[in-house]
């Protein structure tokens, strides 16, 4: 992916965190904390399930990206904790409230940077949809609660 600014409205809440030397960061990437580093969904430890991949983002979710890293950076970089960011999908329809998490690549070997699927659960999920989308489409706006700092997306009571 290419860097792309994807927040469309709402408080960001952002947050300043490391990079590690090695790791590249774009704008509009999905972001785990690592110990005390940003890191993107893509480079999360493969469990060898979907739905594990996806806890694993969920549990560590921090945000979405809002600066890039380039390899060899390590300056911090500003990352929102929350806000209505338009993501990419599969093209599918949503309503407003349902819960997305985390897309894998088309290998089932890693997660997507940029990218998110519809799930069934606020354990595995990052947001809710913020706008319909019907017929399907090709993105949706996800409104993004941090893990990390505002304890993710809950289940309604």
């Amino acid at each position: 992916m290419s860097n792309q600014m994807r927040w469309r409205y709402g408080d960001t809440n952002p947050v300043m965190l490391p990079v590690d030397s090695t790791t590249v960061i774009e704008i509009g990437d999905l972001v785990y904390l690592d110990t005390d580093d940003a890191k993107p969904a893509s480079t999360i430890a493969d469990s060898g399930t979907l739905a594990g991949n996806q806890t694993a983002l969920h549990d560590n979710f921090i945000g979405i990206a809002m600066q890039a890293s380039a390899d060899g950076d390590t300056a911090a970089i500003r990352i929102a904790t929350s806000g209505v960011f338009e993501l990419e999908c599969a093209a599918t329809t949503f309503e407003v409230g349902d819960l997305i998490g985390g897309a894998e690549n088309t290998g089932g070997t890693a997660m997507e940077d940029q990218r998110v699927i519809s799930v069934g659960t606020a354990g595995v999920a990052i947001g809710r949809c913020a706008k319909r989308v019907n017929p399907a489409g090709m993105s949706v706006y996800v409104d993004i609660v941090s893990t990390v700092l505002k304890g993710g997306p809950q289940a309604p009571a």
